[in-house]
């Protein structure tokens, strides 16, 4: 469980979700594992906040939401159920590059009544298809190696009318600790306990991915600090 000096500099290894060949009934439990995690943590609401408040500025028309590589649906789900109950007009769009994901993200869709627009798609690929009010993706930058994170923000900047949201994890030694236990509690997926802690080595720092976009040309970026040991990262073009 002790990292030492591990978590001083950045160590991104292959996780065992990012691996083809990944048995599904494992993804699956996988994905209800993290789930659990996400629920606890309360990430979904921290991103429908900026987004409420965008929506009180333009009451006129709703807002459309694209996801990137949404995994199982789950936090497009929760936006689209918590928007509801707070009579938010949101247009929600979701994409994986993962078939299997998207395959799982349509079964919980359906499963708790949300009627999403999913679809197939490489979140690093250049944007080819229509714009969103805002564009957002969560537990995702610390997949990715700097340039590829560059890559991504300048592919959401380009998708964004309105507003960017990051959402991840904050390497520290305290998220480690987290994740470690928080793993072990939430989930009995081998996959979740392998993968959490590899998830926070290979994290940002909240300087490192400032820096990141700072080279992405994204000016006045916001960075708030959540729980747990979680950044949102968020910008607006205008």
């Amino acid at each position: 469980m002790r990292p030492g000096k591990a978590l001083n500099q950045r160590d991104r290894r292959p996780e065992v979700m990012d691996q083809p060949g990944l048995d599904p009934r494992e993804h699956e439990r996988a994905l209800a594992g993290l789930r659990r995690i996400n629920a606890v943590s309360r990430c979904s609401a921290g991103l429908l906040e900026p987004i409420a408040q965008l929506a009180r500025n333009h009451p006129d028309a709703p807002l459309s939401v694209l996801e990137l590589a949404c995994g199982g649906g789950d936090t497009a789900i929760d936006l689209a159920q918590m928007a509801e109950r707070r009579g938010i007009d949101l247009r929600i769009r979701a994409c994986d590059i993962n078939p299997e994901a998207i395959r799982i993200a349509t079964a919980n869709a359906r499963r708790r009544g949300v009627e999403l627009d999913l679809f197939v798609a490489d979140a690093l690929e250049p944007p080819t298809d229509a714009t969103a009010d805002v564009v957002l993706c969560t537990l995702f930058a610390h997949h990715l190696d700097g340039p590829d994170v560059i890559r991504l923000l300048l592919g959401m900047a380009a998708r964004a009318r309105r507003l960017v949201l990051v959402d991840d994890l904050i390497r520290s030694r305290l998220g480690y600790a987290l994740a470690w236990m928080g793993t072990r509690l939430l989930s009995r997926s081998w996959v979740v306990h392998t993968d959490g802690p590899l998830s926070v080595r290979a994290a940002f720092t909240a300087s490192e991915i400032l820096e990141l976009a700072h080279q992405a040309g994204l000016s006045s970026v916001r960075l708030q600090r959540t729980w747990p040991e979680r950044y949102l990262l968020s910008w607006s073009p205008d």
